[in-house]
């Protein structure tokens, strides 16, 4: 019937044209847009990630080789699909081209009357516009697959197809049943609908009992396996001995164990962790964790503190009894105690009972007990080593951390321009000479700004100490004084000299054999103030002193003068003179 046959080829061209090839071509312009305007952030991408050492030459080739495939796919896909909407208007004006043709042959070639031109004519052109319409309307259907499948690498399109039906058979199993309920309605056609059903289920057992059978081998093969482990002989390789050391350890005697084991009552383990929180707020980085072990090998109440594996310090405690500290301003002396040192600030000290304790707060001895002890001890040598203890990782994490929080300034400079490397550096620099980086944001924007023209990480590390100015002198500052000791200017203009003119053996003389000793008879100052002993220099030596004092005053801070903010109050205790 022509007039069925006219309506089902317009509602093929209409599904055609309106829905699936309209679709397609929309989807076709938007992907390939996206992933043109996408090409110089990924390429960016590629390089900064070839920059940061995250992957090697050869990935990089093969993902620009993959990222110029992607926009020539959706460039070609996009060109396509204008074919595809073409062939189908083709199709419309070739339907009405056919008719006229058809009733013109017809009429004037074959003498054929009106009606019947029409009828034999129009049906044959229906007829031959649906045949073309079934690969139109598949091709169409294919053109709109590709580019609505998600560009996923792991599989192809067939694989992703095949996936999908087979992942789960339930899918088929519905489908043949929903066939076999078209087929019974009337005046549908009941053989095909029926053949296919009986494929689709005869699919569905096949998938789901080799289903079934997988997983059971894997079941068996699994249950094998660990039978085998188990019977197998537990043996262990050379490298299974070879563990890396903990960035911080305190090994403890077994005598030390109950003021460690919190089902004892110890809570050394609650003060560590309020340690690991003081030490970030006071100096801006995230320490590792303390590994705390028992060692069978030490005395019974002694302790010891690793950093990295190497020991650092050890002390034995008395259990039972409370250690009195001299702080310099006790009123009597001790003489029912038992004499020590404080292992923290090696402080005169003695081991005292309970009942001993109120006389000797009364005469002015700091009075405290075991775990304090290890506690205080242990937080003072985790401070001396904190430059060591901080690693590259350590870094990383700290940088991620800042990106959330100011995600474009560190995408711009880490590790665009400064390499973890470079920061991690920068970072022990500061911390070794005692300045807290609770400013990070400062430290990475400062040696963004100066790594393109200084290449020294010492002078790198003096530009970031100018712009933490006010870090340092509050740092050192007691009531709101910076105590100082200096230079005479005769002192002061010999060193700039040295340093200018490369005489270095003149410079360590001058500081080592002749001003060192004066430096320590001032620095005994400080002690008169509480406070920690600063030198301050001329910028243009300051990190050649610190450098060359450290090994014999080992204590004492090293400050230039643009390093001090200067609303701050000043007060020069000693003058160092070759004199």
């Amino acid at each position: 019937d022509v007039v069925v046959g006219l309506i089902i080829f317009l509602i093929f061209i209409v599904i055609n044209f309106v829905v699936i090839t309209k679709g397609a071509e929309r989807v076709s312009e938007v992907a390939a847009r996206f992933t043109l305007d996408a090409m110089p952030g990924k390429q960016m991408s590629i390089d900064a990630d070839l920059n940061a050492g995250l992957i090697n030459e050869q990935e990089a080739k093969q993902r620009r080789k993959d990222l110029e495939k992607e926009a020539a796919f959706y460039g070609a896909m996009d060109g396509a699909s204008k074919f595809i909407r073409g062939d189908v208007m083709a199709a419309i004006i070739i339907l009405f081209l056919s008719i006229v043709g058809g009733l013109v042959v017809g009429i004037v070639i074959k003498g054929m009357d009106f009606q019947e031109a029409i009828k034999n004519y129009t049906l044959l052109t229906v007829g031959e516009g649906l045949v073309s319409q079934m690969p139109a309307l598949i091709l169409s259907v294919s053109a709109g697959i590709l580019t609505t499948k998600s560009s996923t690498k792991e599989e192809e399109l067939s694989s992703a197809i095949y996936m999908q039906f087979t992942k789960d058979p339930k899918v088929l199993l519905f489908g043949s049943i929903a066939l076999v309920v078209i087929g019974i309605m009337p005046g549908l056609p009941k053989i095909p609908f029926f053949f296919m059903a009986l494929v689709l289920g005869g699919l569905y057992f096949y998938i789901n009992q080799n289903l079934k059978t997988q997983k059971t081998k894997e079941i068996e093969k699994a249950l094998e396996q660990e039978k085998a482990q188990k019977m197998a002989p537990q043996t262990q390789r050379e490298e299974d001995f070879l563990p890396q050391p903990d960035p911080i350890t305190l090994e403890v005697g077994y005598g030390l164990i109950p003021f460690v084991d919190e089902s004892q009552g110890g809570d050394l383990t609650t003060r560590i962790k309020t340690i690991r929180k003081q030490i970030a707020a006071d100096y801006g980085v995230i320490i590792p964790l303390v590994h705390i072990r028992d060692n069978m090998r030490l005395p019974p109440n002694q302790y010891r503190i690793l950093i990295r594996g190497v020991e650092e310090d050890s002390f034995e405690l008395m259990p039972g009894f409370l250690l009195a500290i001299d702080l310099g301003n006790v009123k009597e002396k001790l003489t029912d105690g038992r004499p020590t040192r404080d292992p923290s600030f090696h402080l005169p000290a003695f081991w005292i009972t309970q009942e001993q304790k109120a006389k000797a707060t009364k005469l002015g001895y700091m009075v405290v007990d075991i775990p304090t002890v290890i506690i205080t001890h242990l937080s003072e040598i985790i401070k001396k080593n904190l430059y060591t203890i901080i690693g590259r990782a350590e870094i990383i994490d700290l940088v991620e951390r800042l990106s959330q929080k100011y995600p474009k300034v560190i995408k711009d400079i880490v590790p665009e321009k400064v390499s973890y490397s470079v920061l991690h550096r920068v970072v022990q620099s500061l911390l070794k000479e005692n300045i807290p980086v609770n400013d990070m944001i400062t430290v990475i924007e400062t040696v963004g700004d100066y790594i393109d023209r200084v290449n020294d990480i010492e002078l790198l590390v003096e530009f970031v100490r100018q712009k933490l100015s006010k870090y340092i002198t509050k740092r050192f500052m007691k009531d709101d004084t910076l105590y100082v000791i200096a230079f005479s200017p005769r002192v002061e203009t010999k060193l700039n000299s040295y340093i200018k003119e490369g005489r270095e053996e003149e410079f360590l003389d001058l500081l080592i054999n002749r001003l060192k000793n004066n430096i320590a008879e001032n620095m005994k100052r400080f002690t008169e103030f509480q406070t920690v002993p600063v030198l301050i220099t001329s910028p243009n030596i300051r990190r050649f002193v610190r450098k060359a004092l450290e090994g014999y005053l080992p204590q004492l801070n090293v400050i230039a003068y643009n390093e001090i903010d200067k609303q701050v109050n000043m007060k020069v205790l000693g003058v160092v003179d070759e004199n």
